[in-house]
């Protein structure tokens, strides 16, 4: 055997063991938006448009639940309380004796932060919370945490929240990215835009949507004919370092795996065993192609890139028959 082929079944032994498939039910999604202390009116409505896009992204889907949506704002309203300290302190412990150990949680903060060399902070109404403190209140979560901080001072997040079955999402990679980032506006628009679905199976991964908002944040930049400023950065491997959406390395096998929403999943197959089947498939194909992409560095590209299209194709023809099948069966009932 050469010491290629042998390394190539190294690598992928273990990135199987990384990607084997995140099940959870469609009670298991639950969405955590803090907006912080806005800062002004035109910051106000800024965030404000940006939790009504990713809310809106959950609410066109049938499952949606608002049980499974918490959102604090600067100025609380019906349904949304307070961006506070205490307030996020409470509405994590709610979540603390709600979710199950396959549930995933999706927690975006919109807003400003801060960054003095030492503590890393959101902004909220009153007293802020570090970065260190985050890290705790969502330590006795069970199930995935993905955790996106959209502002300037997000980099230091990284490595402060960097854990197991952790995912966390910065704006920014470095201290010197101070100024107002354009990712959030990006990010959110991902569950909205059809193309971030690159693998076709009918679903966007928190990969997908990051991948997606950080290639439009190149290209914005590009346009305006401006020095970029903001460099999304990724963490799933518990190293704290972080890496771009096309800057390789062992982050992205669990982001690619996980999806999010607010009681959000594809409809159930129970009762419909030939669609349960498609489904499992679909499942381990998913895994296949999360393994195949972690182990692009050890092969050609030609062989990497042929055979990610072969799998790639059935993924997105299974995907297809399988919402064929659901719409069949809505229609039927």
């Amino acid at each position: 055997m050469s010491l290629v082929t042998s390394r190539l079944r190294r690598v992928l032994g273990f990135a199987l063991f990384l990607t084997a498939p995140v099940v959870a039910s469609a009670d298991e999604y639950f969405t955590l938006i803090v907006s912080g202390a806005a800062g002004g009116a035109e910051y106000a409505e800024r965030q404000e448009r940006w939790r009504s896009t990713l809310i809106g992204a959950w609410r066109d889907r049938a499952d949606f639940r608002d049980d499974h949506l918490i959102v604090l704002a600067e100025t609380p309203g019906p349904g949304v309380g307070r961006a506070s300290r205490e307030g996020v302190q409470q509405a994590i412990g709610a979540l603390t004796t709600r979710m199950g150990d396959d549930a995933v949680l999706l927690v975006v903060l919109f807003g400003h932060g801060t960054f003095d060399g030492i503590d890393a902070k959101f902004n909220l109404v009153g007293p802020d919370l570090e970065a260190a403190e985050w890290r705790a209140l969502l330590a006795p979560l069970p199930g995935h945490v993905v955790f996106v901080n959209t502002t300037a001072a997000s980099f230091a997040f990284l490595d402060r929240m960097a854990g197991d079955r952790r995912v966390t999402i910065a704006a920014t990679e470095s201290p010197v990215q101070r100024y107002d980032t354009v990712f959030p506006e990006f990010f959110v628009g991902a569950f909205r835009e059809p193309s971030s679905d690159r693998d076709k199976n009918g679903r966007i991964s928190v990969w997908e949507a990051f991948a997606h908002a950080s290639g439009a944040v190149r290209r914005w930049y590009q346009q305006q004919g401006r020095l970029a400023t903001e460099r999304p950065m990724l963490d799933d491997s518990g190293d704290g370092a972080g890496t771009e959406a096309d800057g390789g390395g062992a982050d992205g096998a669990l982001a690619a795996r996980l999806y999010v929403g607010a009681g959000v999943d594809m409809p159930t197959a129970a009762g419909d065993p030939a669609l349960a089947q498609l489904v499992a498939r679909r499942s381990v194909l998913e895994a296949e192609v999360a393994t195949w992409k972690a182990a692009k560095a050890t092969m050609t590209t030609e062989r990497f890139e042929a055979h990610l299209e072969r799998l790639l194709i059935e993924l997105a023809q299974l995907s297809r028959e399988i919402r064929r099948r659901m719409a069949a069966g809505s229609r039927s009932q």
